[in-house]
């Protein structure tokens, strides 16, 4: 089993990360009240503009769920968790709450001091460009170690939850247990799949942004459709919750989230999208191969609290 984690470094990342935020609203705040950019601290353009196409939308949102993923990595470190089934819940809550609270109001607070999106030199570094503007070379300077120290934090606690999952998953039969369900006899830690997953990480060298992150939202656009079709699946057919407010819960509200991720599947750029069903081609063929052509169930995931002989102090 894992040795349990030390997040002390992780947690002076976040600091640091909370402190770039603070600044950065503080700088924009400062323009706007002199004069820069729109010149108000309150609009509605950001959040409603007839001049912005509904496909320039979708587009965009088919993207940037990608800032909205990976709260639910929380779920991963349930056995490295102290009481997890009331830490676990509460952790997914408060991050998707915070992390949404944070994106919404610096995005709010960048197209005010910066609303002229179409003039960034390079979309792909548009912060560095405001942080240049709002504060000079040394607040972009200071911006720019923040975005490293942020992209280390998450490259780390992304790297460790999927390694995690594929471990359960080997370890579980779900993936050959062989390879994903190793652990290492000293560090305790799975290191195949650390490994497996650094190899992956290493496309980053060659392939773009957006490409990336359509590829990754097609999978958690596939994910959020299925979940909602297993709450239909699970509740409303299965155990025929039809009655009054259940009939909402779960009949209209997962076929109104099951609409909107298919509809934002037609968004995605097409690489992603050949990419994403090919990667979906081999998952099936593996589901055909461990249940033998559906003749038996398939292996179920579980990650549950581990017993205290397996976690290491």
């Amino acid at each position: 089993m894992f040795s349990r984690l030390k997040y002390g470094h992780i947690n002076a990342q976040v600091a640091c990360q909370f402190l770039i935020i603070v600044i950065f609203t503080f700088l924009s705040i400062k323009g706007l009240l002199n004069g820069m950019g729109s010149g108000t601290l309150f609009m509605s353009s950001p959040f409603v503009n007839g001049d912005i196409p509904l496909s320039l939308v979708l587009a965009g949102s088919s993207i940037l769920c990608l800032s909205f993923l990976g709260f639910d990595a929380v779920t991963t470190f349930s056995e490295e968790t102290i009481n997890p089934k009331k830490i676990i819940p509460k952790a997914i809550f408060l991050v998707a709450l915070i992390g949404g609270g944070l994106f919404v109001t610096i995005s709010y607070i960048s197209h005010l001091v910066y609303p002229n999106f179409q003039a960034f030199k390079d979309p792909d570094s548009a912060s560095l460009e405001i942080a240049m503007y709002i504060g000079g070379n040394l607040f972009q300077s200071i911006f720019l170690a923040g975005y490293i120290t942020g992209g280390l934090a998450s490259g780390l606690s992304a790297h460790a939850s999927v390694s995690r999952l594929l471990y359960a998953m080997g370890r579980d039969g779900v993936l050959p247990k062989r390879i994903f369900g190793h652990i290492h006899p000293k560090f305790q830690t799975p290191t195949h799949n650390i490994i497996l997953v650094g190899i992956f990480a290493l496309s980053a060298l060659f392939i773009d942004l957006v490409t990336a992150s359509s590829f990754i939202n097609f999978g958690a656009l596939v994910a959020f459709t299925f979940v909602n079709l297993s709450v239909i699946s699970h509740y409303f057919i299965k155990e025929k919750q039809r009655n009054g407010i259940n009939t909402i819960k779960y009949l209209i509200l997962p076929l109104i989230g099951t609409g909107f991720t298919i509809w934002l599947w037609t968004s995605l750029d097409s690489k992603a999208l050949l990419l994403g069903l090919g990667w979906f081609g081999i998952g099936f063929i593996m589901l055909l191969s461990n249940t033998k052509m559906f003749s038996k169930r398939p292996q179920e995931l579980s990650i549950d609290s581990a017993n205290e002989k397996e976690i290491q102090a």
